[in-house]
C-alpha cells in the first residue's frame, strides 16, 4: 500500500483546526516547511480572527519573502497570510509594504506568469489602512500595473482613503483609461465613496459612454451608492436610452441599490402596459425575494413566479 504523502496528511488535519481551533498548533504550521500549510494555517487563522498568531504569521511572511520563488511557489503563502492580517486589522506597514512590491514570475504553458498579482492586489487594502505616510505613493504606482487584479485592488484602496487626493487620483486614471471595463468600475466606485457631488456629477456623465461595457460600469457604481442624486441620474437615464442590453443594466442596478425611490420607480415600470419590462423588473428585483411588501406589490402586477 502507498505511503500518503505527509504534507497532504497535514492538509487534511488542518480541516479539522477549523472544527476545533488551537492556536498553538496553527503556531507551529506557520512555520512548517511546505508552503501549502503554511497558507492553509494562515487562512485557518484569519477566519477564526486568532489576533495571537499575529507575530508568528509576520514572522512567517518575513522567512518565506527571504527567498520566495523557492520557498513559496505560486504566492499561496504570504498571499494567505496578508489576507489573513487584513481580516485582524494588522496596521503594521511593513508586511504590507513588501507585499505591493513584490512581482514573482513563474513558469507556466506559453508566457511566464505572475504570481504575486493576488498578492500587490490585497497588499494595497491593508497599506492604506495602515495610514503610513507613503501609503498612497507606493498605491498608485499600482494603477499602472500589467495584471487587472491588481489595477483593480489599487482602485479599491485607493476609494477607501477619505482624502480629496484620493478622488483625484481616480478622477486622472478614469480619463487615461484602462482597457478593462472591471478596472474603470472599481474607479467609479471609488470616486463615488467620498460621497461628493462633483464625483456623483463625473461618473453620471459615462453612463452615456460610447463604450458599452464603460457605461455599464458607471451605471452598477451608481446603483451601488447610497448617494440620492444617483437614483436621479439612472432613472434620467431610462427615460433617454433604456434600449437593449443597457435596459436590463439599468433594472439591475435600480434593485441594487434598495433605495425607496429606485424601487417605487422599479414598480412602476412593472405597472406599465409593456408586459415585457414587468417581467425584467421583477427578474431585476429577486435580490428582494424576502421582502413581503415588494412581493405583494409584484404579485399584484405580475405572476408570482416571476420573482
Amino acid at each position: 500500500m502507498k505511503r500518503r504523502d505527509p504534507v497532504e496528511e497535514t492538509l487534511d488535519a488542518l480541516s479539522e483546526l477549523r472544527r476545533n481551533p488551537d492556536p498553538e498548533q496553527l503556531r507551529n504550521l506557520l512555520a512548517h516547511r511546505s508552503n501549502l500549510v503554511v497558507a492553509k494555517a494562515a487562512q485557518i487563522a484569519g477566519e477564526l480572527r486568532a489576533a495571537e498568531l499575529i507575530p508568528d504569521l509576520v514572522a512567517a511572511f518575513d522567512r518565506l519573502m527571504a527567498i520566495p520563488a523557492r520557498l513559496d511557489k505560486g504566492c499561496a503563502a504570504v498571499t494567505a497570510i496578508a489576507g489573513a492580517l487584513y481580516a485582524m486589522d494588522y496596521d503594521g506597514a511593513d508586511v504590507y509594504r513588501k507585499g505591493v512590491r513584490h512581482v514573482q514570475m513563474e513558469p507556466s504553458y506559453g508566457l511566464p506568469v505572475d504570481a504575486a498579482a493576488q498578492l500587490r492586489a490585497d497588499s494595497a487594502l491593508g497599506l492604506v489602512r495602515t495610514l503610513h505616510p507613503d501609503a498612497l505613493f507606493e498605491v498608485v504606482r499600482l494603477l499602472a500595473d500589467k495584471e487587472p487584479r491588481v489595477r483593480m485592488g489599487a482602485a479599491r484602496a485607493i476609494g477607501s482613503v477619505a482624502v480629496e487626493t484620493a478622488e483625484l487620483l481616480l478622477m486622472l486614471k478614469v480619463l487615461t483609461g484602462d482597457e478593462e471595463a472591471d478596472v474603470m468600475g472599481e474607479c467609479f466606485s471609488g470616486m463615488l465613496a467620498s460621497g461628493t457631488e462633483r464625483s456623483l456629477a463625473f461618473v453620471a456623465a459615462y453612463i452615456d459612454n460610447q463604450d458599452q461595457s464603460i457605461a455599464e460600469a458607471a451605471i452598477l457604481a451608481l446603483g451601488a451608492t447610497r448617494m440620492p442624486g444617483a437614483i436621479d441620474a439612472l432613472r434620467d437615464k431610462w427615460t433617454r436610452t433604456a434600449q437593449g442590453s443597457v435596459r436590463k443594466v439599468l433594472l439591475l442596478a435600480l434593485a441594487t441599490s434598495r433605495q425607496d425611490s429606485a424601487l417605487d420607480f422599479l414598480l412602476s415600470l412593472a405597472r406599465g402596459d409593456d408586459s415585457r419590462i414587468a417581467r425584467e423588473v421583477a427578474t431585476a428585483l429577486r435580490t428582494y425575494r424576502n421582502d413581503e411588501r415588494v412581493r405583494k406589490a409584484l404579485d399584484a402586477i405580475t405572476t408570482p413566479a416571476a420573482l
